[in-house]
């Protein structure tokens, strides 16, 4: 058994969320399987070019939503698993040293790999799984990139990697992939940014001196609303803005086809600018 991850990024720093990051893993016995269901339903949209969340448009919505349901059907019969995470700018971490702050970016990316997953409680046969991480191309240095990837393999010296017999054969397995060649990683950033774009309120956004939205602002609404209503089907009463609950059963970070985390740093304080310049509307938390 293997299990391939792949992991992408969005907004650093949004109206009320900031630092989106995405993963979608799947299982090596399903992994031909969904890569052909997905390619499959591209060619027969006649989707032309790389899927992104930025090129959804009114004339390529109804492709676009036929390609979430194949996305979300593979969801649902948990043959990819979906991890969204993300911040919310009414805390900040206090207490940062200057490395700290400077590495934040690698800091909770290397966090949502080693715990969106819930990976420590994914492996009951007892026999060893092996990892194959693919990054969408990290923005930061050589070096950098470098020591983030090595974190990353070190994570099978942990007790949980462990205890759970996961590992990664080399480095050279912690790939930065093109996403152009992975659908997979493709449709990660399209249910990614329709995350970022409601949780950011970017629907209500109006080009500079018009009274009324942009076509393009309607299009992404409606397939952002086409998505939350897939995983309402999982999850009635979904609320994206919140950490999706564990109901009394912390494997279920794992057992679990889709899940948000709204990640909070221990050591916080009130964003006092944050909460003055939205008191009037409360935080934005859609429902």
């Amino acid at each position: 058994m293997q299990y391939i991850i792949y992991c992408d990024e969005s907004v650093k720093n949004g109206e009320y969320y900031s630092n989106f990051y995405g993963g979608a893993l799947v299982r090596s016995i399903h992994l031909q399987e969904v890569k052909t269901i997905l390619e499959n339903k591209i060619s027969e949209l006649n989707i032309n070019g790389e899927v992104k969340w930025q090129k959804v448009t009114a004339n390529y919505l109804e492709k676009y939503k036929s390609l979430v349901d194949a996305v979300f059907d593979l969801v649902k019969q948990d043959k990819i698993k979906i991890r969204i995470m993300f911040t919310h700018n009414a805390f900040i971490p206090v207490g940062l040293t200057k490395e700290q702050r400077d590495n934040e970016y690698f800091l909770l990316y290397y966090q949502f790999f080693k715990h969106a997953f819930g990976l420590k409680y994914s492996n009951t046969t007892g026999e060893p799984i092996s990892i194959y991480p693919f990054f969408d191309q990290l923005p930061d240095t050589k070096e950098k990139n470098q020591k983030f990837k090595d974190y990353i393999f070190n994570l099978q010296y942990q007790d949980f990697f462990k205890d759970a017999n996961l590992f990664i054969h080399s480095k050279d397995d912690i790939a930065e992939a093109v996403s152009h060649h992975h659908i997979i990683l493709q449709c990660l950033d399209l249910i990614l940014g329709s995350m970022e774009f409601r949780l950011n309120e970017k629907h209500k956004a109006k080009p500079k001196g018009q009274r009324n939205r942009g076509k393009r602002t309607i299009a992404k609404e409606k397939l952002y609303k086409y998505i939350n209503a897939h995983i309402r089907e999982i999850y009635p009463h979904f609320n994206i803005g919140e950490s999706t609950g564990k109901q009394d059963d912390v494997e279920n970070l794992w057992k679990h086809p889709y899940r948000h985390w709204k990640f909070a740093p221990g050591n916080r304080v009130e964003n006092k600018q944050y909460v003055s310049k939205h008191k009037k509307m409360g935080p934005a938390i859609p429902t």
